[in-house]
C-alpha cells in the first residue's frame, strides 16, 4: 500500500485523517509517511523508503527506537499484567528517579499525557493561590485543554479569545497573554490583574513555536514578579525536560520554579506525563485535600517501566548530553553556513539535544519574530529533505531532536541532503 492510498483510507475512518493536525502534513504539502517500523535513529514508511528520524516521536525517543533495553523492561512488564488501576511499586522508583535531583520538588503526579500534566497544575495554583485568572505567553503551546488553547491577539499583552471552536469565551477570559522574552508586557498584566493572577505557565525553553531559547534575565524576573504577587511560577518542560540537559531548564537556568510538568521522555516512548511541586502545593491534591485529579492508565506499568530505564539510562552516562549537543551545533551551524552560501534567509539554535532553524534573517526571541518565517521556504525544503531521505517536523514551528543513535555520519548525510535542497529554494 502507497501512503497516498493509506491516508485516503484514513481519512474516511479518522478525523482529518490523522489523530494529530501537525501529522497530516498540512503546513508542507503532500502526503504524510505511514511508519510501519522504527529502529535506532531511522524509521521505515510502509513503502519501504528509510529516513533519518529527526522527529523521535516528537521528543520521546532519547534513545532512538526500540531501545533494546526500553524494549526488555517493557516486555517483562507486559507479562505481568498491562494496567492495574492500583498502586505499583514502579511508580514510586520512577517518581524517586525525576525528583531526585530538583531540590524544589518533593513530589509527584503522574498522568498519561502534556496536556494533562499542565491542566491540572493549572487546576492545582487555582486551588493553592484561591485565584482565577492565569498568564500564558504567546506562540507557548502547553497542551489542548481550554484554559490553554489561546493565543495573543494584536498587542503586546492582552486579554485573550480562544483560538479553538468549542472553547467558551467565558474561560478564554480568565486567561492573560503576553509576550515571550519581554517583561515589560508581563509587568503590564500584573500591575492590572496582579491580585487575581493564579500563576504564570511558561516553557522555559520554548518548543511549540520552533525552538526559542527563554533568555536568563527574563526568567529571573519573571520568577521575582511571580514571588512579589504571591502567583504561582509554572515551568512547562513536558519537552524540555531531560532533554535540554539531564535536568532540563534546571541544568542550565537554575531556576526554581513553584510547579514543574514533565512528559515525553519519562515515558520513554509510552504515554507518560507529570506534574511536580513542594510538598505544601502538592497536598492539597486529592485525596489529601480538596483538588481533584484521577486518571485511569495514570501510572501504567508498562510506561513505568519504560520511563524508568530512560532516566536511568540518561542518568549513568554523563557524556550523553555533551555528545547530543556536538550533533545538534553540528547540524545547525552547518545548515546555517549551507543557507548562507546560497543567499537563503535562515537562522538556528539548538540547546542540548533540542535544535530549531526558522527561514528568515532576523533572531528569533519570541512568536511574531517566529512569524516572520518564510512558509513557503519551509515547506519546499521539508519536501526536498524528505525524498532524500531525511524525516524532520512537518511544521516550521516545531522542534527537532538528536538521539543517541545518531552519529556524524548520519548529521554529514544530512547537511549533504540540505545543500541539495537549498540550491532548489
Amino acid at each position: 500500500m502507497t501512503n497516498k492510498v493509506a491516508f485516503k483510507e484514513a481519512f474516511n475512518v479518522i478525523a482529518g485523517g490523522v489523530n494529530s493536525p501537525v501529522r497530516a502534513f498540512a503546513s508542507v504539502g503532500g502526503e504524510p509517511c505511514f511508519i510501519a517500523q522504527g529502529k535506532g535513529a531511522y524509521i521505515k514508511d510502509i513503502e519501504g523508503n528509510k529516513y533519518i528520524d529527526f522527529v523521535q516521536s516528537w521528543g520521546p525517543l532519547l534513545f532512538g527506537h526500540c531501545d533494546k533495553d526500553i524494549v526488555k523492561a517493557c516486555k517483562k512488564a507486559l507479562k505481568k499484567g498491562t494496567s492495574f488501576g492500583a498502586p505499583t511499586l514502579s511508580e514510586s522508583k520512577l517518581a524517586k528517579l525525576v525528583l531526585e535531583n530538583f531540590p524544589h520538588l518533593d513530589k509527584i503526579r503522574f498522568v498519561s499525557s502534556g496536556t494533562e500534566a499542565t491542566m491540572s497544575a493549572i487546576r492545582l495554583a487555582r486551588g493553592f493561590t484561591k485565584r482565577e485568572k492565569i498568564l500564558k505567553f504567546e506562540g507557548c503551546y502547553h497542551g489542548h485543554s481550554d484554559s490553554l488553547l489561546v493565543s495573543a491577539g494584536s498587542g503586546a499583552a492582552t486579554f485573550n479569545t480562544p483560538s479553538s471552536l468549542g472553547v467558551l469565551n467565558e474561560v478564554a477570559k480568565q486567561t492573560l497573554v503576553a509576550r515571550y522574552n519581554d517583561i515589560q508586557s508581563v509587568k503590564e498584566l500584573f500591575e492590572k490583574h496582579g491580585e487575581e493572577i493564579a500563576c504564570v505557565i511558561v516553557e522555559p525553553i520554548a518548543g511549540n513555536m520552533g525552538l526559542v531559547l527563554g533568555e536568563q534575565e527574563f526568567l529571573e524576573e519573571l520568577t521575582r514578579i511571580c514571588k512579589q504577587n504571591k502567583a504561582l511560577l509554572i515551568f512547562d518542560e513536558v519537552m524540555s525536560g531531560f532533554r535540554a540537559s539531564f535536568l532540563g531548564s534546571f541544568g542550565i537556568n537554575k531556576i526554581e520554579a513553584d510547579i514543574v510538568t514533565f512528559g515525553k521522555v519519562i515515558g520513554g516512548g509510552l504515554p507518560a506525563a507529570a506534574f511536580a511541586a513542594r510538598a505544601e502545593i502538592m497536598d492539597i491534591l486529592s485525596p489529601l485535600g480538596g483538588v481533584y485529579q484521577a486518571g485511569t492508565l495514570s501510572g501504567n506499568p508498562l510506561a513505568m517501566a519504560a520511563g524508568i530505564v530512560s532516566i536511568s539510562k540518561a542518568k549513568k552516562d554523563k557524556e550523553l548530553y555533551k555528545r547530543l549537543a556536538r550533533l545538534a551545533k553540528m547540524l545547525t551551524q552547518g545548515l546555517s553556513e549551507l543557507a548562507e552560501e546560497r543567499g537563503v534567509p535562515f537562522t538556528s539554535t539548538f540547546v542540548g539535544s533540542m535544535f530549531g532553524y526558522f527561514f528568515t534573517e532576523n533572531p528569533v526571541k519570541n512568536y511574531q519574530d517566529a512569524l516572520k518565517s518564510d512558509l513557503k521556504l519551509f515547506a519546499k525544503f521539508h519536501q526536498n529533505m524528505l525524498k532524500q531521505g531525511i524525516y524532520l517536523a512537518p511544521s516550521q514551528f516545531e522542534t527537532g531532536f538528536i538521539c543517541d543513535k545518531m552519529d556524524e555520519k548520519m548529521i554529514i548525510k544530512t547537511l549533504e541532503a540540505a545543500r541539495k535542497s537549498f540550491k532548489t529554494l
